[in-house]
């Protein structure tokens, strides 16, 4: 019986211990099913988290670039190249609509191109270049579909996608292209910057089966695209604005000057010339006094039309101001240049204003390397030229001579016999005789600078100061030689004031008689006529003169500079305007103090000296004025 009991009780465990090892079994194959579970789940985690961080670097770089300098045309290739390889990509690429204004009809035209075999398969099996190939948007197609409904749209049928927007392309061409593409579907992407129709972004997948999360992911590529359009936009007006003149919408003078400089080291690279055409509007303020400014903007606004009408896609035409205007040539000779000038005057010669009637202008033309290797030089030779054709009777083009191989002699003669011609200086006919007998001598006798520089300024004195001075100019002569001596200058500088006193003014020829002379009030435009005097002086009239007038010219230009920086033409203040010109501007001012002029009664002395001290750190220095009013008292005693 124990026997019994025993083998009983042995079964019983071995049935036990079965089933104890048959549960264990159990639950370790339910472990072993949820481990394999547990590692797939990490592994499509630890890919969706690869992805997510691919996009986040991607879209990143994409931030990086739309915040950096780069142009928009590197940010979109960037976006495009981006996508290239993300979630089984083939190829990507931007496109922008556009409308034919002559066909009526919209095309998409590429703005950015991944660089991909599919694109070269593409461009190799249909002869075409996608770069560049204009693209139909179909009325409800599919990118027509996109852009109307701001939506998604995606599509497996890419030969049907294809054959909208390239007819031309047999099916069975397309049929056979695509079966060895690898492209399963194509995903487009609408691009609605400010909710304006601008374009699509379009993706080939290698995939149909385009997931959601996949779709938000290039809706999130798309508004990166739109906002990158936004701020390339913003970025372009407010770079247009810094360039361009608000009247003409011609480029402004300091673009031109920027493009200048530019061009300039190209030209001397390429040792390959570039010419500038010098334009100024004839009788602008006859148009402004009888019709008003406002037709004297729509003249302006007429010239700037013929230029842009008349310019290359690489020229530089701009307004300098006022009524000038500058074209920059790139790799325009004289020859090129003058042809290019006529043809401007004549387009606006030929231009009928409604109330004006003709408008006409003069113009100056200079070539870099042939007239001059000089840059400080150019501007002001085309300003030159242009005056020159003035000079000679308006509406025409002169060309400038070269300064590195004129006789500095024969530059003179000529300048001024043209300003005696032009009868812009009204002289009696003995004046006229003596300046132009003076000048013939002194190059017929073969004498040398110093001789002729003294023979041209005595002759030109005596014709300003019949014109203008009414024998003040002695006085005021000796009173600023005195005031140099008294200051201890050196004698070379007294030597250059000497003269310098004697032309600083004779700019004021080229100024109406009837400015000077007028009893009112001058108006803004007249005082910037007058204010042009002296770079009228040195430019114009005295720098034919050669090296030798070098030392002058500077006294000259500045001698209406203030202390302050308020004075003309370059706003120069304090120690940087020349004792010497410190001096005439002192001197000038007394004696226009104590002088009548048509507005009011000459001052007495002390009253003179008064507004002399009062005005001393603004228009002058305060010091030099001390010293001055020092001298004039004891001269007085």
């Amino acid at each position: 019986m124990k026997f019994f009991e025993k083998i009983v009780n042995l079964v019983n465990s071995v049935n036990k211990f079965e089933a104890s090892v048959s549960n264990t079994k159990a639950t370790y194959l339910e472990v072993y099913e949820k481990n394999l579970q547990l590692e797939k789940e990490i592994l499509e985690r630890t890919n969706e988290l690869e992805k997510a961080n691919k996009t986040f670097v991607t879209l990143q770089n994409v931030w990086d670039m739309m915040n950096s300098d780069k142009p928009l045309s590197s940010v979109l290739s960037s976006i495009a190249e981006g996508l290239k390889g993300e979630f089984g990509y083939i190829h990507s690429s931007i496109l922008r609509l556009e409308c034919d204004k002559f066909e009526n009809k919209k095309y998409l035209v590429s703005r950015a191109i991944s660089k991909s075999k599919f694109a070269q398969k593409l461009s190799r099996s249909f002869a075409i270049n996608i770069g560049y190939n204009k693209f139909r948007n179909v009325k409800n197609g599919y990118i027509d579909q996109a852009l109307t409904n701001n939506e998604v749209v995606h599509t497996t049928k890419c030969v049907d996608f294809f054959s909208q927007i390239l007819p031309s392309i047999p099916i069975n061409v397309l049929e056979s292209f695509f079966k060895t593409s690898d492209v399963e579907s194509i995903i487009i992407v609408p691009i609605l910057p400010n909710q304006e129709q601008e374009g699509v972004l379009l993706v080939y997948s290698s995939r149909d089966d385009i997931k959601q999360n996949e779709i938000n992911f290039l809706k999130l590529f798309a508004h990166q695209i739109e906002q990158a359009i936004v701020i390339a936009g913003l970025f372009e007006k407010v770079k247009k604005q810094a360039v361009t003149d608000p009247l003409t919408e011609l480029y402004n003078r300091r673009y031109f000057e920027e493009s200048l400089y530019r061009e300039i080291d190209r030209s001397k690279r390429q040792n390959q010339p570039f010419s500038i055409i010098s334009i100024d509007l004839d009788y602008l303020k006859k148009i402004n006094d009888k019709y008003g400014h406002q037709f004297g903007d729509l003249a302006i606004q007429t010239i700037s039309k013929v230029l842009k009408q008349n310019a290359r896609s690489v020229d530089i035409p701009s307004r300098f101001g006022g009524e000038e205007f500058n074209i920059l040539l790139p790799g325009i000779d004289s020859v090129g240049a003058k042809l290019a000038a006529e043809r401007i005057r004549v387009a606006i010669a030929s231009e009928k204003i409604n109330t004006i009637g003709q408008i006409t202008a003069s113009i100056g033309v200079v070539t870099f390397l042939e007239h001059t290797d000089n840059p400080d030089e150019l501007l002001e030779l085309a300003d030159q030229a242009m005056y020159k054709a003035k000079l000679n009777g308006r509406n025409q083009v002169c060309v400038s001579k070269s300064k590195m191989h004129s006789n500095w002699q024969e530059v003179a003669l000529k300048a001024f016999l043209d300003i005696l011609a032009s009868k812009k200086m009204p002289l009696s006919d003995a004046l006229t005789k003596s300046l132009t007998n003076t000048l013939n001598r002194t190059l017929i006798e073969g004498k040398n600078t110093n001789e002729t520089l003294y023979g041209v300024v005595d002759s030109l004195i005596q014709t300003y100061n019949y014109n203008h001075l009414n024998g003040e100019t002695q006085k005021k002569v000796q009173t600023a030689l005195n005031f140099a001596k008294f200051l201890e200058l050196q004698k070379e500088d007294i030597d250059d004031l000497k003269i310098a006193l004697l032309l600083y003014d004779i700019g004021n020829i080229m100024v109406p008689e009837e400015i000077f002379n007028k009893p009112q009030l001058l108006t803004y435009e007249e005082k910037l006529k007058i204010q042009k005097h002296p770079l009228i002086a040195t430019k114009q009239l005295l720098e034919p003169l050669g090296e030798k007038i070098s030392e002058i010219m500077p006294i000259i230009e500045n001698h209406h500079e203030n202390w302050d920086g308020s004075g003309y033409p370059y706003k120069k203040s304090g120690q940087a305007i020349p004792i010497t010109s410190q001096i005439i501007l002192i001197v000038d001012a007394y004696f226009a103090l104590i002088s009548n002029r048509p507005y009011r009664d000459a001052y007495s002395k002390e009253e003179a000296l008064r507004i002399l001290k009062k005005e001393a750190d603004k228009k002058w220095n305060s010091q030099l004025v001390d010293k001055f009013l020092y001298m004039i008292e004891n001269e007085q005693q």
